[in-house]
């Protein structure tokens, strides 16, 4: 592969809402990507060889450090191989996670010796998302107000990996041995913040933390991450603010060509939605949409998980076609908000989350197939990790951002697999959307 050629960025996405995030940024900004669901073959490869840009969709978010150990170093490989500018672990802007589930510390040890490196940078701030880093705590908006994410009314509580610690910096340190330096926001502004960020870099062993919080801070953190790159590839970790970041560098470069327009594609006749989340975000979502032309079908995860759970899988498929027959839309869903939430009794199997998700996956595929549908939707990131491959999608781009609710965009589903080789899916975090998100995808706006 010649320099010429070499992508911009490779990435891995923690979960596969995260790896559209990523493709969104950059897409919207010019820059052509590509996500893969797995290492793609030759052949696959080359039909996405005008991409700058190319993503690996992962489930380590919700993965123990064991099974790290064994996926995450192949990936990393194949990544690396790639011979892109930088390499992104790309990790949930919310940093949600623990030493037993989604350990980024872990991810980055294997990073960091995959890629030879003495440290890794790691940068979580996103302003277009409503995130913010400042002298390393991380602050996250809910319902139109900031708080840190240690008293985020979500977050806080999440079922799996609550945020219990702002401080990224204690955050990670129970997740690694490796040391974390912080290029704060008032470094980063200063007259000679390229000298002080190479002292900091300087004889470094460990991860360093790049303040945001303002398109000011990202512009001087993109330049830094992009200064500092090393040739060969340069693995760093972090949200999608890493793209964000990154795009403001490339630009002055001249390395993208700035927004890029995208066709709406039109109101689709109906549409299918399966969830698994279990926030209030989504609740709202749901009860929206069932105020506005869907149907909702309540399904018990734990009659789907049980001994009978074909028969139960059986009849969330019947109740959906029924409705899909009457020219509805339908929303089959486990949890209406956290009230609803059984997520102590689905742990008390192992793998079961994993399970339920994949049963979504299998309704949501069964719907598709039977009744030709051109659109659909699966909510929850964990949920949409597991799902998707059970519709045998290989690979997806960018067919409609969402500037206003960035993170969730429409997307074309491409593969072999005849009944959604073409889907037009769209796949949304638990955190992510406007009230109408649904009713929106179903139409084919943008805001």
């Amino acid at each position: 592969m010649t320099a010429k050629t070499n992508p911009l960025i490779s990435y891995y996405g923690d979960d596969l809402t995260g790896s559209t995030d990523v493709m969104e940024a950059l897409a919207s900004n010019g820059v052509d990507t590509v996500l893969f669901m797995d290492v793609p073959d030759d052949a696959l490869k080359q039909r996405f060889d005008q991409c700058r840009a190319i993503g690996l969709a992962g489930t380590s978010r919700s993965e123990t450090p064991d099974w790290m150990d064994g996926h995450l170093t192949p990936a990393f490989q194949w990544l690396k191989s790639l011979e892109a500018d930088i390499c992104h672990y790309k990790v949930c802007s919310t940093f949600d996670s623990s030493p037993q589930v989604g350990n980024i510390g872990k991810a980055i040890e294997i990073g960091k010796a995959m890629f030879g490196q003495p440290y890794v940078p790691v940068l979580v701030g996103a302003p277009q998302l409503k995130r913010y880093t400042a002298f390393g705590h991380l602050f996250a908006a809910y319902q139109g107000e900031v708080y840190r994410i240690d008293r985020h009314p979500v977050m806080s509580r999440h079922p799996v990996t609550p945020m219990a610690e702002a401080d990224l910096r204690l955050h990670l340190s129970a997740q690694t041995a490796l040391k974390t330096g912080l290029a704060d926001l008032s470094m980063l502004a200063a007259a000679d913040a390229d000298e002080r960020v190479e002292t900091l870099c300087r004889d470094f062993d460990g991860m360093i933390l790049f303040d945001v919080d303002s398109p000011e801070s990202q512009s001087h953190a993109g330049r830094q991450l992009w200064r500092l790159r090393r040739e060969g590839g340069w693995f760093v970790t972090g949200s999608s603010g890493v793209e964000y970041a990154l795009l403001t560098a490339w630009d002055k470069d001249g390395l993208t060509q700035g927004r890029k327009t995208f066709p709406l594609p039109g109101k689709a006749d109906r549409i299918a939605v399966v969830s698994g989340s279990v926030s209030p975000t989504t609740e709202r979502q749901i009860r929206h949409a069932t105020q506005n032309g869907f149907t909702g079908i309540n399904l018990d995860p734990l009659e789907l998980l049980g001994e009978n759970g074909n028969a139960a899988l059986e009849r969330a498929i019947a109740s959906g076609l029924e409705s899909l027959k009457r020219g509805e839309s339908v929303i089959l869903n486990t949890a209406l908000g956290p009230s609803a939430d059984r997520g102590g009794d689905i742990d008390r199997v192992p793998g079961s989350r994993h399970r339920l998700g994949r049963m979504l996956g299998t309704i949501l595929r069964r719907l598709v197939e039977e009744q030709h549908l051109t659109r659909a939707v699966i909510a929850g990131g964990d949920t949409s990790s597991h799902a998707l491959r059970e519709l045998h999608v290989q690979a997806l781009t960018t067919l409609l951002p969402l500037p206003q609710t960035p993170g969730s965009p429409l997307c074309t589903a491409h593969g072999t697999y005849a009944a959604t080789n073409g889907l037009q899916i769209a796949l949304k975090g638990g955190q992510v959307g406007s009230d109408g998100y649904f009713a929106q995808i179903r139409d084919g706006l943008q805001g």
